[in-house]
């Protein structure tokens, strides 16, 4: 028996034509020679426009870095405003669920769930969903629906007093991005308070994301900035001591691409924050591993820990898990997980991570590949049973999808959390 198979999915991506993002994806599809890459542009879907075919597979890219898309999901004139995540959060998983509706009508797949967005954009949800599956997060009296409605600075202070944050805690927005609208705030004796930040704030009261991180050292303008952020929700997790590196305070950005850890990049600043954006830098992949060895912990429990946090959003092809190594470097647990974590250009994969050689979007490439090869093969063995020759079957309708991989290797075991010295601070959902 004869069986023709197609010679690759065709994909349509969400995202803003002019976006490097859109871009690099597009080049590595035309690398791994698949058909021309469909760019269904943010301003036609949030007009009512977007259309999909059938048999394409649908991915979701960020809305970003477009002065007319947020206007229409934030109601602002400047992009570099901060105020407005609250509505841009509401308008976004709309127009994400609308997209799923659409493309399921015309019998399109979709690889990225808008129930998985709605959950990854909102910090709190985010939060309460990786410490009820065990997965190491920084302790937040805020995680999960049931925290407490953080007003305002008021609020803080009370929560503070209430030992549930220690000294030094960070704000954040709650449907944030990109450390926009992050304080990381520091207390001590006799009232002192100082935040560092990337939020400016002009004579007017209006917030601002600035490239230049500063520092403002009373308790009268952290308060102000914390009370204008307050209104589009507000998320506070203890603060963790990091490791460093060469000087620098250091994290790990891990993308998992179908349940898979692929790609990794340590990256370093001179402030709590260590967004490439904001001064932070690449540091040395592997001077980090040898740390983590050399403190007896374990590299393949770190990835594990980014796949089991991967894990709670099934129907995501990839995310980008941001691990916090605490001082010594053995012990990690989870800061953020992000939807569109993968933008790390010219970075190959990790040696035995399946995505040797190739970037972050030449693996999601083969991963749908792969998805869309499994597919046609089940619609092979269904004509074969029929005794008849067959071509693969259209995708199943979009909808919220099962994973894109059956299980996540080594998911169970994997942690890479050991024991903390005594007094160090909390780190929440640590499986026994």
């Amino acid at each position: 028996m004869k069986v023709t198979l197609a010679p690759g999915p065709r994909i349509a991506v969400v995202g803003n034509p002019a976006n490097r993002r859109v871009s690099l994806f597009r080049e590595a599809a035309r690398a791994a020679g698949q058909p021309p890459v469909r760019v269904v542009a943010w301003t036609d879907v949030l007009g009512g426009r977007a259309r999909f075919r059938p048999g394409e597979y649908v991915r979701i890219d960020s809305p970003g870095e477009d002065a007319e898309v947020e206007r229409l999901l934030r109601g602002v004139d400047d992009p570099a405003r901060v105020e407005g995540t609250a509505r841009w959060y509401g308008r976004f998983t709309e127009a994400a669920r609308e997209v799923a509706a659409v493309a399921g009508a015309a019998g399109a797949v979709m690889v990225d769930d808008p129930e998985d967005l709605a959950v990854l954009f909102d910090k709190r949800r985010c939060h309460g969903v990786l410490r009820g599956a065990g997965v190491a997060v920084a302790d937040s009296p805020t995680s999960g629906a049931g925290g407490p409605v953080v007003g305002g600075w008021a609020d803080v202070r009370e929560l503070q007093r209430a030992g549930r944050l220690g000294s030094r805690f960070f704000v954040k927005l709650a449907h944030g991005s990109s450390a926009s609208g992050v304080l990381a705030v520091e207390t001590a004796g006799g009232g002192r308070v100082q935040a560092t930040t990337s939020v400016e704030r002009d004579t007017g009261g209006r917030l601002f994301n600035s490239l230049r991180v500063r520092c403002y050292r009373t308790e009268r303008e952290v308060a102000e900035v914390v009370d204008a952020l307050a209104p589009d929700g507000l998320h506070i997790e203890r603060w963790l001591p990091k490791a460093t590196q060469g000087g620098r305070t250091a994290d790990l950005r891990v993308v998992v691409v179908a349940g898979r850890a692929t790609h990794a990049v340590v990256r370093t600043g001179t402030s709590p924050m260590t967004n490439l954006h904001l001064g932070g830098a690449r540091g040395d992949l592997a001077a980090a591993r040898c740390a983590v060895e050399a403190a007896g912990g374990s590299w393949a429990g770190m990835l594990g820990l980014a796949e089991r946090a991967a894990a709670r959003f099934p129907g995501s092809l990839r995310v980008g898990v941001d691990l916090l190594p605490a001082t010594g470097w053995r012990r990690f647990a989870v800061g953020e997980v992000n939807a569109f974590g993968d933008l790390l250009p010219g970075l190959t994969g990790l040696p035995g991570g399946g995505a040797e050689g190739r970037d972050t979007y030449a693996a999601q490439i083969a991963a749908v590949r792969r998805r869309a090869a499994g597919v046609g093969a089940e619609a092979a063995a269904a004509g074969a049973d029929q005794g008849v020759t067959t071509a693969p079957a259209g995708p199943r309708a979009a909808g919220r999808p099962g994973p894109v991989t059956t299980a996540v290797p080594g998911a169970s075991a994997a942690t890479g959390v050991t024991a903390e010295p005594a007094g160090a601070p909390a780190m929440t959902g640590v499986p026994a």
